[in-house]
């Protein structure tokens, strides 16, 4: 765990200069820049199928973005404020969110930073369910199952069908669907490529976030890599191995890894005096 143990000394000296420049009182770089930032209005839903997501089912996800601050919902805006960041001053637009193995956190991690964004003023947010193997984002907002991405896919059914609105302001879902046993093949497709095109260009101000499978269970990350702007690395303190940490960094060596979320981080357990709360950190690679 030393590796893991470097990125979150490294990622709390970073937090420490957010905080200074956060600070009361002071104006932090992303202020000023958010002022050359037009305010985008955000979207009417008219054929995007809408459901109110209760505020009680949210919480018992431990979806927080969103909620009254605290030290959780903090830390999702200064991720979702290094993203924005990372991702404009690159021209970018699309973000993968992955593990190096099952159960590390990465779909809360992918929720939570998509509401996050979503919440920006100067932009909208697309979360896409992109996990066919074990499709959870639609269980996570408690709605019920239905049509997904693999339903296009696998039987064209038209995207717009498929995008639903639950509620949060700024925010569209894609679920996932029904889960496919050929998903690495599908995700690598043409046709999986000419969506994600759509959904980064049909709206300049949109960034789009895909929760994708675990990098060390199958092929589907690297066949889908490809189709993104950047991927971000989920790894759970106390239990991710440095070996698949590294192992996961070196198979995306061919995308722009731009950080690391450490979840479950024990520091935030303490301050929170929850032993089991969430907690993040972040930390470059490399």
């Amino acid at each position: 765990m030393d590796r893991i143990s470097e990125a979150l000394q490294r990622a709390r000296r970073e937090r420490g200069a957010d905080r200074i420049a956060l600070g009361d009182g002071s104006r932090s770089g992303r202020a000023q820049e958010d002022e050359k930032q037009p305010e985008v209005s955000k979207m009417a839903y008219t054929t995007t199928r809408s459901v109110e997501v209760p505020r009680e089912t949210l919480a018992k996800q431990r979806i927080v973005s969103g909620f009254d601050p605290c030290m959780f919902t903090d830390a999702f805006k200064v991720l979702s404020t290094r993203v924005s960041q990372k991702l404009r001053a690159n021209n970018w637009s699309t973000l993968a969110v992955t593990s190096a193995n099952a159960h590390e956190g990465k779909t809360l991690v992918a929720i939570n930073l998509a509401i996050s964004l979503a919440m920006e003023s100067h932009q909208t947010a697309l979360l896409v369910d992109a996990d066919l193997r074990r499709c959870s984002v639609r269980e996570s907002f408690g709605l019920e199952p239905g049509p997904g991405l693999s339903d296009y896919l696998v039987s064209h059914t038209p995207v717009e069908q498929l995008l639903i609105h639950p509620g949060i302001e700024g925010l569209v879902v894609l679920p996932g669907g029904a889960p496919l046993l050929n998903s690495s093949d599908l995700l690598g497709s043409g046709r999986m490529a000419e969506l994600v095109k759509e959904l980064k260009t049909r709206y300049r101000s949109r960034i789009v976030v895909f929760d994708l499978p675990p990098l060390l269970a199958a092929a589907d990350v690297l066949a889908f890599a490809p189709h993104v702007d950047a991927a971000l690395l989920v790894v759970e303190e106390g239990k991710t191995w440095s070996e698949d940490v590294t192992r996961a960094a070196e198979l995306l060596s061919a995308t722009h890894l731009i950080g690391m979320v450490l979840n479950k981080s024990a520091e935030a357990s303490v301050r929170a005096d929850k032993p089991y709360a969430y907690g993040y950190a972040y930390g470059r690679m490399g």
